[in-house]
């Protein structure tokens, strides 16, 4: 479709010297802008891929895919049901937990906190909560030594460390009505649970014999948490193996729970990737502007040019290749400022906080501390080929305008 000829004379065009300084400032600031919008969209769009990276590898890989949980009471037949549960060709694997609400005491400080039991060797199957804590921790996990593995926000509250010392009060149930007093168990912090995120803020880890001892359940468990091949379609997976279960239970998913962020995180996608083309669609405006300057201004050169024997759409190719260099520009430029600042976007905005002394992401609060940044190459393609597409529409009403030009009114006007 276009000519070496008229890829030589729009290059020509575009680096010449404007006689038309407008026509230069607009020219710029068109360039300015494709640049600016590509490079933040690009920041943007990094900034939601490093959330959806770090919500797999820091929540999801943590926590439990599913859970069976007793109907009325303790789930006393779990061996049954997580074997049944691991036949389901979607399920991998299947572990007992004991879920406890209890309050954490150390001096005067107070902290409520989710215990949950779990065995150890088995857990490993289910989530790779291991991986986040200290290795030699795990060796001083046994069951009868009041061993516990608290979450790093917790022990922050509390003022502990590794090796120290602290109560947990845990409610008692009664078939009564009667009030009890909750049961005190003197503790000891063997590691540390560090996710940067709000599950270091609420919870504590204890072996699965002292979790069943201290909330009287026997050999029964709170429920048996599950982890299945396709975890974005979790829900329908526990739900379809729950109706083959011989027994009354509760089926829940990590959707329940945490489902809202990856919906938020595929929505804020969605909306950014809109708002890049209204941004760089608002930019782009400035090239027809630009282009119907140039044309006025080139107009003596296209007259020219045309009793030369150009044909129109020799001319409209020269207009259009002279806007496109501009998108061009504007979107390589913005590409490289874009993917050097994402790349670099966490330790910039750990700097800016260091440097006014506040945190944009509480842990307490989000999943995560910080703001993670990924960059994916299918994004800066994609958000690059926009912005040169849509430079390229702008330029077509021009281009046509120029080819349509009379040279004989315009050299009998000069």
């Amino acid at each position: 479709m276009f000519s070496s000829l008229s890829l030589f004379i729009g290059g020509r065009f575009s680096r010449a010297k404007q006689r038309n300084k407008m026509v230069s400032f607009i020219s710029l600031s068109s360039t300015i802008g494709i640049a600016v919008g590509v490079a933040v969209i690009i920041i943007g769009l990094s900034a939601m891929n490093g959330f959806e990276r770090e919500l797999n590898n820091r929540v999801l890989s943590v926590i439990s895919h599913g859970e069976f949980e007793g109907y009325r009471g303790p789930l006393q037949s779990w061996q049954q049901v997580a074997e049944k549960a691991e036949s389901h060709a979607n399920i991998l694997a299947a572990a007992p937990y004991i879920k406890l609400t209890a309050l954490a005491e150390k001096g005067r400080e107070l902290k409520a906190i989710e215990v949950r039991g779990i065995d150890i060797e088995q857990e490993r199957k289910v989530s790779s909560l291991t991986d986040f804590v200290d290795s030699d921790a795990w060796h001083a996990f046994v069951p009868g030594e009041g061993s516990v593995v608290l979450g790093s926000g917790v022990a922050k509250l509390l003022n502990v460390a590794q090796g120290d010392f602290l109560t947990l009060m845990i409610p008692q149930t009664s078939s009564t009505t009667k009030v009890q007093a909750p049961k005190r168990v003197r503790v000891k912090v063997i590691g540390l649970l560090t996710l940067n995120g709000q599950i270091d803020h609420n919870l504590a880890i204890i072996p699965l014999q002292d979790a069943q001892t201290y909330a009287k359940l026997g050999d029964g468990v709170t429920g048996v948490s599950l982890k299945v091949d396709n975890v974005l379609n979790a829900m329908s997976i526990i739900r379809d193996a729950g109706n083959q279960q011989s027994v009354a239970l509760y089926v829940r998913s990590w959707e329940q729970k945490y489902g809202f962020l990856y919906r938020d995180i595929q929505l804020v996608r969605t909306i950014m990737y809109l708002v890049m083309v209204l941004v760089i669609g608002v930019a782009c405006f400035n090239i027809v502007s630009t282009l119907m300057m140039a044309v006025k201004d080139r107009a003596s050169e296209i007259a020219i040019l045309r009793t030369m024997g150009a044909s129109d759409g020799l001319v409209k190719r020269i207009f259009v290749w002279q806007g496109v260099f501009s998108g061009v520009f504007g979107g390589l430029v913005g590409s490289a400022f874009g993917v050097l600042i994402a790349l670099n976007l966490t330790s910039l905005i750990k700097s800016l906080e260091s440097a006014i002394g506040h945190q944009f992401l509480s842990g307490d609060i989000y999943f995560v501390d910080f703001l993670p940044s990924q960059v994916e190459l299918s994004d800066v393609l994609m958000v690059s080929l926009t912005a040169i597409i849509l430079s390229l529409i702008a330029t077509w009403y021009p281009a046509s305008r120029a080819s349509k030009l009379n040279p004989a009114e315009v050299l009998s006007a000069k």
